[in-house]
């Protein structure tokens, strides 16, 4: 992969990383959808690259992708959190759905 594909892919990366957190912060479902279909594709792409291909501009591309997903992580972390203490508040059942999942996993 060139440079200036690699650049640009992990560009796009950050926008999909960006939109993902509008999305969240929306709780925008057809969104978050989209914007998970384009973060596996751009992983497929970038998947060949391996760290000691990049250089400092690039590195420092993957590194705010990283945090954005980091990020974008904990938001949903957080929200999945909140909708489980409130199905447990409705419910009558703290933490009853949680042991539930678990046996079927």
């Amino acid at each position: 992969m060139m440079a200036n594909d690699l650049t640009g892919n992990l560009r796009q990366m950050i926008a999909v990383l960006e939109r993902e957190r509008q999305a969240l912060a929306s709780l925008d479902a057809d969104e978050l959808i989209c914007s998970t279909r384009d973060k596996e594709s751009l992983c497929d792409i970038l998947s060949p690259i391996t760290p000691d291909t990049l250089d400092s501009e690039t590195r420092g591309l993957a590194e705010t992708a990283r945090q954005l997903n980091e990020v974008n992580r904990r938001v949903r972390n957080l929200l999945a959190a909140n909708i489980a203490a409130r199905i447990d508040a409705l419910s009558g059942a703290a933490g009853h759905h949680r042991q539930a999942s678990f046996a079927h996993a």
